[in-house]
């Protein structure tokens, strides 16, 4: 699909980097310290990350709602762990060409190097990226297989979620109390405080990382069971026939 088609070339290529672009113009025009800069450019990279891994996820579902053949997905004897498995698989390997993309994007045109931060952090913060994208994307399934197609939205509003929780381009402590408590409970925000560390910024929670990655299995293992739910739920009440028409 990525081959023929060219859309999804192009949301994997032009649409990050124009985000990037974009937001890091606006950096230089607002002539931000370079650490400044740094901490909105790593949450900007992030969020596209995160977007392209899971709409890998999501499109398992989508492209065989919009091709109206849902239900010869779920005759195969396979689980909803089996697609989402395997989709992320996809996702992992595009959101990692779109992270290296945009890290030298920010290197030659903001002077911003991913690589300052270490093999190692930078390996985990990406794997932090792709944990958090199969969240939202089973998430997106989720929510088709419960509501229809009505739900496809959520493919692409559940990342402005993460935008405004998780403190993508500024510290969640700047958010009401309320939302800042809601904001605690999502895993990307753990990693980016992580990464964020490690470029000196001050830690606002301890254990970011086991936080993180503690949140993102917990979510993703009741996520899966939901997702088994919701499928044999739509098989009962013809949501997967409803989706094939």
């Amino acid at each position: 699909m990525n081959r023929r088609n060219a859309f999804t070339l192009f949301e994997m290529t032009f649409w990050p980097c124009i985000g990037l672009a974009s937001i890091g113009l606006l950096t230089e025009f607002l002539a931000l310290t370079p650490e400044t800069r740094a901490f909105v450019l790593i949450g900007v990279i992030s969020l596209s990350v995160v977007q392209i891994c899971q709409l890998d996820v999501a499109y398992a579902l989508l492209f065989d709602m919009w091709s109206k053949s849902v239900k010869y997905l779920f005759m195969a004897p396979i689980h909803g762990g089996h697609v989402v498995a395997g989709s992320w698989l996809m996702g992992v390997i595009r959101g990692s060409v779109v992270f290296g993309l945009m890290g030298l994007v920010s290197w030659y045109a903001f002077d911003f190097n991913f690589m300052d931060a270490g093999v190692g952090p930078l390996a985990v913060f990406a794997v932090g990226l792709f944990l958090n994208g199969a969240l939202v994307g089973t998430c997106t399934c989720i929510l088709i297989l419960a509501f229809g197609p009505r739900a496809e939205v959520a493919a692409w509003s559940l990342a402005s979620i993460l935008l405004l929780l998780c403190g993508i381009y500024y510290p969640v402590d700047q958010l009401p109390p309320p939302v800042t408590i809601a904001s605690r409970l999502i895993p990307l925000t753990y990693f980016l405080e992580y990464f964020r560390g490690v470029y000196g910024f001050p830690l606002l929670f301890r254990a970011p990382l086991m936080k993180g990655f503690g949140l993102a299995v917990l979510y993703q293992a009741g996520g899966l069971m939901l997702l088994h739910i919701v499928i044999q739920r739509a098989r009962q009440t013809g949501m997967l026939l409803r989706l094939s028409e």
